[in-house]
C-alpha cells in the first residue's frame, strides 16, 4: 500500500534525528516557483496568501533566502510539524521503519509536487489556488496536474496498486483524481465524532487520526486493506455498517 498525507503549513528548519536524503524530483520545478514567489512584496503575500502581515513578512524573507545555500535544507519527514506529524511521531523510527517509510509514504507539497519522506526541501508556504503568471496564469492544482498524475500511479502500482488516501480534500486537485481512481484502488479512511446521535467531522480528530494511522500502517508494515479495519486511536473505532470497499469510517463516541 502507499499512503498519501497533505504538507503542513507549520516547518522545522532543523533536526536532531540523523536519515538519509534523497532529491526531490521535482526540485527546479519548485526552484522556479519559489524564485516567482520571491518577486511579490510583502504586501502582496499577504493577499496572496491570505495571511497576517507578521506571516507575510516570514514568508517574504523565506522566498528571498529560498536559493542561498546557507539555507539548509531538512527531509520532508522531518521539516513538516503540522498535528498529522506530530501523531507520526517518527522519532521512534527505527532505521528499518525509515526505509520502509520512504517506499510506502508520499506527501504533497504545492511548491515541490510529490514528495517522498527523504527528499530535502526548505521552509515555504503555498496555496494550491495561487496563480503565477509565469506557470501560464494557471492555478498551482493545475499547473501540478498533468505533472504529477502518471508518476502517482505508477508509484501506488508499486506498492500493490492501493492508495490510503489520508491527505485532506483538496490534494485530490493536484491529480487527475478521475484517472487516479480508475487505475488504483483507493481507500480513504474517514474519522467522526457521534455527538447526540449525529456523525460530525471534527478536524483536530481526523488530523490526529490521520497521523496515527498513518504511523500504524508504516510501522506495523501493513499490505493489505483488510487490516487497517483493526485500527483503533483514543476510542475510534471501525464501522463496518457504515463503510464500503473504498471508503473506511471509524467513529468515536462525544463524552463531552
Amino acid at each position: 500500500m502507499l499512503i498519501l498525507l497533505s504538507c503542513a503549513k507549520t516547518m522545522a528548519v532543523t533536526s536532531k534525528i540523523e536519515i538519509p536524503a534523497t532529491v526531490p524530483q521535482y526540485l527546479e520545478r519548485a526552484k522556479d516557483i519559489a524564485f516567482q514567489m520571491s518577486q511579490y512584496s510583502v504586501d502582496e503575500l499577504e493577499q496572496i496568501l491570505k495571511v497576517n502581515a507578521k506571516i507575510a513578512l516570514q514568508n517574504y524573507q523565506l522566498f528571498q533566502s529560498f536559493h542561498s545555500e546557507e539555507n539548509s535544507p531538512l527531509q520532508a519527514i522531518l521539516a513538516y510539524t503540522g498535528i498529522v506529524f506530530k501523531r507520526l511521531g517518527v522519532k521512534d523510527f527505527s532505521t528499518e521503519d525509515f526505509y520502509y517509510t520512504q517506499e510506502h509514504l508520499r506527501l504533497t507539497s504545492f511548491c515541490y509536487g510529490l514528495l517522498r519522506p527523504f527528499d530535502l526541501i526548505k521552509n515555504y508556504r503555498m496555496e494550491g489556488d495561487i496563480v503565477l503568471p509565469e506557470l501560464g496564469d494557471i492555478t498551482i492544482f493545475d499547473y501540478w496536474k498533468p505533472i504529477l498524475t502518471d508518476a502517482f500511479i505508477t508509484a501506488i502500482k508499486r506498492n500493490g496498486g492501493v492508495l490510503v488516501y489520508l491527505a485532506s480534500g483538496e490534494m485530490k486537485l493536484l491529480f487527475d483524481w478521475k484517472r487516479v481512481e480508475e487505475e488504483v484502488n483507493v481507500i480513504t479512511p474517514e474519522f467522526r465524532v457521534n455527538r447526540n446521535g449525529e456523525l460530525k467531522t471534527i478536524v483536530i480528530y481526523t488530523k490526529m487520526c490521520r497521523g496515527e494511522m498513518a504511523r500504524f500502517i508504516l510501522k506495523n508494515k501493513l499490505e493489505a486493506p483488510e487490516s487497517l479495519k483493526s485500527f483503533t486511536f483514543d476510542g475510534f473505532s471501525f464501522r463496518q455498517e457504515l463503510s464500503d470497499e473504498h471508503n473506511y469510517l471509524f467513529t468515536i463516541f462525544d463524552v463531552v
